[in-house]
């Protein structure tokens, strides 16, 4: 996913997932035989009970670059929501404005955190409700050519991350969206689903795995033919 001289963005929320990634792409700087930057974006959406400025001064410790962009996508949801969940369209949002940064500050990798569980309950939700075979994908190409995303934990389960961030004791912003806590949503009630099969299958995940693999997609490295 990563390549030599990439400049690599990531998004970083304030939750245990990303902040997780953080550490290991800072880590890999170190370790892996090759070069790359790294920098780190904060998108705030301007919700009531949402404050990720705590990561403000944690970065600046950490001597990395960051980008923290303060956005009214809350208010502006309110007026232009439509029948589209807040979840959804505040995904957009902020991924708009990533990408934007990214740009901006001549990144070519942006990098989001989601992990397996994330790809499961997404993999249900469309089946369910749009009747596709649908998933986030692990890595590709924006269709304006220009950046490439990559979701570096895609076969890392959520209990992992949720045991490192405490046992690295990472400055985890708690309930990092509430606006997601606020009301049932779907992507909730996916999580209960799966979590309810996963007492009664052990290896839900690794099967759902290995069906949603296809969809994943991978974006083949031109100098050497890897993925």
């Amino acid at each position: 996913m990563i390549r030599a001289g990439d400049r690599v963005l990531l998004a970083v929320s304030g939750g245990k997932d990303s902040l997780g990634l953080l550490q290991v792409l800072r880590h890999l700087q170190k370790k892996a035989p090759l070069t790359f930057d790294l920098g780190v974006a904060t998108v705030d959406p301007g919700i009531d009970g949402f404050d990720p400025a705590p990561l403000i001064p944690y970065m600046e410790s950490l001597g990395i670059p960051y980008f923290y962009e303060r956005q009214a996508i809350a208010a502006r949801a309110q007026a232009t929501l439509g029948n589209d969940s807040f979840c959804s369209y505040c995904a957009r949002m902020r991924r708009g404005t990533l990408y934007r940064v990214a740009r901006d500050h001549g990144y070519n990798v942006l990098a989001l955190a989601q992990h397996l569980d994330d790809i499961a309950e997404s993999f249900l939700m469309s089946a369910f409700h749009a009747g596709t075979l649908h998933t986030m994908r692990a890595h590709y190409r924006v269709d304006a050519g220009d950046l490439r995303v990559i979701r570096p934990f895609i076969y890392v389960r959520e209990r992992q991350l949720r045991d490192f961030a405490r046992a690295a004791a990472l400055p985890v912003i708690p309930d990092n969206c509430p606006a997601c806590f606020r009301k049932p949503t779907e992507r909730a009630a996916m999580k209960a689903l799966l979590a309810a099969e996963e007492a009664r299958h052990k290896d839900l995940f690794r099967n759902l795995l290995s069906a949603v693999r296809p969809l994943l997609g991978a974006e083949r490295s031109p100098e050497d033919g890897t993925q």
